[in-house]
């Protein structure tokens, strides 16, 4: 259970990053574990905001997302309560540049320049980060119009391309298909595949080794209601002398 929920996290957090696109929408984000229910939640991308609801064993707990704000509000209807955490901001700027720093933490990108890569445009990023005591070097290159790292190069040796294999139909949707392999220095390779949907500039559906596979459902483009994005009149601040303390808890998670 702990395991589909943190799945079922990053895979609502990566969306939540399209709060920053020009594209207003709504959606189902479904999880397929291997040997578990499919695990399904709600999405509403606003203008630079996201909402997202998820089941949880404590009932539903609501997240507000302002990635321009740096800013988090979770909402626990069942006490009509919520919590406003501060989180780090990103820029529009600092996106449309391709920067891969915009979602790293204590990483420092270094632009080396634009390269062509199966006839698309990319920027050239050495990305450094401090792990284990030492300086670790990436290479990185991103498709400037899909903000997709087509070919990476990693300190272990290992080295990962992106491939657009063809056009195809996904859930209503006209997307395109891109392989993914990871080459170790073993000479193993293993794959993955990511549907990129031009009109939303997201992949809407990604199969991951081991049968993981993560995708947006019953898509429904359009400006969304204001209110989503606000906190209830009738809702109060959570506050830690509350008897309710595993709810507590829950929300603060």
């Amino acid at each position: 259970m702990i395991v589909k929920f943190f799945i079922l996290m990053v895979c609502l957090i990566t969306y939540a990053h399209a709060g920053i696109a020009d594209k207003q929408f709504s959606a189902d984000a479904v999880i397929t574990v291997p040997d578990a229910p499919k695990t399904s939640s709600k999405l509403y991308v606003g203008e630079d905001v996201v909402r997202t609801e998820v089941e949880t064993q404590n009932g539903l707990i609501v997240d507000i997302i302002y990635p321009l704000k740096g800013k988090l509000i979770k909402l626990n209807p069942q006490l009509k309560q919520y919590v406003e955490i501060p989180i780090e901001k990103q820029t529009k700027a600092i996106q449309t540049k391709s920067n891969p720093c915009y979602h790293l933490q204590n990483a420092n990108c270094v632009l080396l320049g634009d390269e062509l890569i199966n006839g698309h445009k990319t920027q050239k990023w050495q990305v450094i980060t401090f792990k284990q005591g030492r300086n670790m070097r990436t290479l990185h290159w991103i498709d400037i119009d899909r903000q997709l790292a087509v070919r990476e190069f990693f300190s272990d040796g290992s080295m990962a391309e992106m491939v657009l294999e063809k056009k195809e139909m996904v859930n209503g949707r006209e997307t395109e298909k891109w392989v993914r392999t990871l080459s170790r220095p073993d000479g193993s390779t293993v794959n993955s595949f990511q549907w990129y949907d031009p009109t939303l500039k997201i992949s809407i559906r990604e199969e991951l080794p081991g049968g993981y596979v993560r995708e947006l459902v019953n898509i429904k483009t359009g400006v969304q209601d204001t209110h989503l994005f606000e906190i209830p009149d009738d809702y109060h601040v959570m506050r830690r002398a509350n008897s309710n303390t595993n709810q507590l808890n829950d929300i603060k998670r």
